[in-house]
């Protein structure tokens, strides 16, 4: 750091970590926080002063990778391997440190100086859930400070980590301490002995188009990163160097002529582009489980294993489409049957209003003309529309947020994803044409979590077939709605 008096901070995390609730303990924000999925659409910003040391904090979208497989993901990838900030605070859940931990070493394989600070430690103590910081810090060679945002602590020991890694102390006649992770001599991630090769060959090409870049490459990836997405074929991460600092490492005659050695070699040895893709990413899920372990104490043995058990339960072949169907059959019983009463009740008492309302209309010796308009026309379908639309939707979608909370959705779009594949579309369009069936608006909105913008169109388009509770003819809509339908064909006198 050569100001000392700011400094760019990314407070990085998997969704629904509490990242935004640090982000507004320590900058005094009131960013709007709840457990909506890509919350956070953009760079929200804000200042936090801790020892006469202004930092700006960026709070990025929550994100489970670098890869970029989605809008959000992308946002967080540029700014943390793009805009060069001072340093990554990446918050992890207490209560499932294993899986926040991959997100932390594709960070810190980036080259960004980086904190991890493990929250909720409350919750993980109910759970009973025990946990070794500081030997988990040593493993990582980065520092690691406990926190439990709700209550305030350990926001302090958070910042003074902060500090000492941006601002060390110099001693007389020693250097300052370094905070930058690429100090080490060995990787942290170590990769399938094939993909270890193809890098000892990449990486000194991308160290040369680096130098050839003299002092701009403070704002690069490390050449091991960069190496890793190229063998990868990330074109996504292609455009967005291209686009932000000017850098096309495929288009150098050197390393293009590398690579298409590497994939010749790899086709020759039965290696498809969708393995190499699948052991980088294993990689980073056996580094995370090693470096777990001595880490997470769970109260009983096999504790931890609860995930995986109900996994294979919702998500196998004998088991995994009855309970789906099930649940979601019952979802949709319990909207159908159970907004009968209300819808009934609703368009009684809105259409005796109308009634009243229509001659008050007349006492007031408004013309019939414009009595019919507003009484008869306008709020005769705002009353049609509340008594018939509202009910539904008022049961349908907390019953539908009530799954979404358990966790069961992504297990529905995991068992439907072969079946929309042979339709190529995307099985999370499964769960986009359940929230259709409460409102067409509802789940074209929703077609958001979809990552391939093909694929997203796809479900755009077709999920406006869906027969929403609005389309839904009378006789399966009950009998009040038949009346409600009934009313309106009534003409004023």
């Amino acid at each position: 750091m050569t100001d000392k008096s700011s400094a760019t901070i990314a407070l990085a995390g998997n969704p629904n970590v509490g990242k935004s609730t640090i982000f507004n303990a320590l900058t005094g924000l009131k960013q709007h926080t709840g457990n909506w999925p890509g919350k956070t659409v953009l760079n929200a910003r804000g200042t936090c002063t801790f020892h006469e040391h202004c930092y700006t904090l960026v709070d990025i979208p929550g994100c489970y990778s670098l890869m970029a497989h989605s809008a959000e993901e992308e946002i967080a990838r540029d700014f943390i391997c793009f805009r060069e900030p001072d340093a990554v605070i990446v918050v992890c859940d207490a209560t499932c440190l294993e899986r926040n931990l991959n997100l932390v070493l594709q960070i810190i394989e980036a080259g960004r100086p980086v904190l991890v600070c493990v929250n909720l430690l409350d919750e993980a103590k109910k759970k009973k859930i025990r946990l070794d910081l500081p030997l988990l810090a040593s493993r990582l060679h980065v520092p690691v400070t406990g926190a439990a945002a709700r209550s305030n602590k350990g926001l302090e020991d958070l910042l003074e980590n902060l500090e000492e890694t941006l601002f060390p102390p110099v001693l007389p006649g020693l250097a300052a301490a370094s905070g930058n992770p690429d100090s080490r001599n060995y990787p942290l991630v170590v990769y399938p002995e094939y993909v270890e090769e193809a890098l000892s060959l990449l990486v000194p090409r991308i160290k040369k188009l680096y130098a050839a870049r003299g002092g701009e490459t403070a704002s690069l990836p490390s050449p091991r990163w960069l190496a890793a997405r190229l063998l990868d074929a990330n074109e996504n991460l292609l455009m967005s160097l291209k686009a932000g600092l000017d850098l096309d490492p495929a288009a150098e005659p050197e390393i293009s002529v590398t690579l298409e050695e590497i994939h010749a070699f790899l086709r020759n040895r039965g290696i498809s582009r969708e393995q190499l893709h699948d052991d980088l990413a294993a990689a980073f899920v056996r580094t995370a489980e090693r470096l777990c372990r001595g880490v997470v104490f769970y109260p009983e043995e096999g504790c931890d294993k609860t995930d995986r058990r109900l996994d294979h339960i919702f998500t196998s072949r004998v088991t995994g489409f009855p309970i789906m169907l099930l649940l979601l059959l019952g979802i949709f019983w319990i909207t159908i049957t159970g907004a009968n009463y209300p819808s009934a009740l609703l368009a009684t008492f809105l259409f005796r209003l109308e009634d009243q309302l229509a001659a008050l209309f007349t006492a007031a010796g408004i013309p019939g003309a414009l009595t019919g308009l507003l009484v008869h026309g306008v709020y005769r379908v705002i009353a049609w529309v509340v008594s018939v639309m509202l009910p539904p939707m008022a049961i349908f979608f907390p019953l539908f947020t009530l799954l979404e909370d358990f966790g069961y959705l992504p297990r529905v779009a995991f068992n439907l994803d072969r079946c929309f594949k042979n339709c190529s579309a995307c099985g999370k369009q499964a769960l986009t044409m359940c929230m259709g069936f409460g409102c067409n608006a509802a789940g074209v909105t929703g077609c958001r979590i979809i990552d391939s913008p093909r694929e997203r169109l796809i479900a755009i388009l077709t999920n406006n077939f869906v027969p929403c509770n609005g389309r839904f003819p009378p006789p399966y809509k009950g009998k009040q709605n038949c009346s409600s339908a009934l009313t309106m064909k009534k003409q004023p006198n």
